[in-house]
């Protein structure tokens, strides 16, 4: 069944007028003119068929009408704060649920929401993978990190992590067995490839000593930095990415900025 839209703002300005039995004095409390106050009440008659207050000698009086419905319509209002401040709090909240491209949870993401978690112990932290670009129609998720062009769904924002390129890696002394982890690439692996899943994995592999792989740069930025593999050639430049991305009200709500914030500075 549907429901019919309520003008709750002209139940609001009902209400104050209703405990202040003056319009000015309603007007103050609302910030706006006695007339606006006078308006709303005019209008909020009209739309219910329902006369809500007389003007007697004495002043402003309500209608029996007017009277007999203010303690559901104080009900009501008291009903909706309380909704209002669980929605609030579900967003302030440390409850949060991550799309994940996969290989990029262990090089990436684990490594900086470790020192969240610490400081956070009592979250609650749901990780799902990702194979592709995030369907947020579908998956009920907070922030995705994603891995390939800009997310083009509608609504949805992106923030890229950086420029990325491919960088072949390996240790000192592996054997120069390929490690293919792109599709694409796999078709015509020559003999003695090792085909793997994702990114991470095939990043595994070469910190393993069993053969060399080509990884985007932000995945093997840690162990390069920590000499477990070196840089074999010159970094390639390509034009996918990873992007943490997100529905425009995700990006506004306090619990996700406050998530990013400690994500990106760690």
């Amino acid at each position: 069944m549907r429901r019919p839209l309520l003008p709750l703002n002209a139940l609001r300005v009902f209400d104050a007028a209703a405990r202040a039995l003056s319009f000015a004095r309603a007007a103050d409390e609302l910030a706006v003119t006695p007339a606006a106050v006078g308006q709303q009440i005019r209008a909020l008659e009209e739309t219910l068929g329902v006369i809500l207050f007389r003007r007697t000698a004495k002043g402003l009086e309500l209608t029996p009408e007017g009277e007999a419905a203010l303690p559901a319509l104080r009900a009501g209002f008291a009903s909706l704060e309380e909704a209002v401040a669980a929605l609030q709090a579900g967003q302030a909240s440390t409850r949060l649920t991550l799309g994940v491209a996969r290989g990029a949870l262990k090089h990436w993401m684990a490594p900086r929401l470790a020192p969240w978690l610490a400081a956070h112990p009592e979250a609650t932290v749901r990780i799902l993978p990702l194979d592709g670009p995030v369907d947020f129609t579908q998956a009920n998720l907070d922030l995705a990190l994603s891995f390939g062009p800009p997310p083009d769904a509608e609504g949805v924002f992106g923030r890229k992590l950086a420029e990325e390129s491919l960088v072949r890696v390996g240790r000192k002394g592996a054997p120069e067995r390929p490690v293919i982890w792109r599709a694409a690439d796999g078709a015509g692996a020559a003999p003695g490839a090792i085909l793997v899943s994702d990114a991470g994995a095939a990043l595994d592999w070469a910190l393993a000593g069993l053969g060399q792989a080509e990884v985007p740069q932000t995945l093997a930025a840690a162990a390069l930095a920590a000499g477990e593999v070196d840089a074999l050639g010159e970094a390639q430049p390509i034009p996918e990415a990873y992007w943490l991305c997100a529905p425009a009200p995700q990006w506004k709500s306090a619990k996700v900025r406050a998530f990013l914030e400690a994500l990106l500075s760690a």
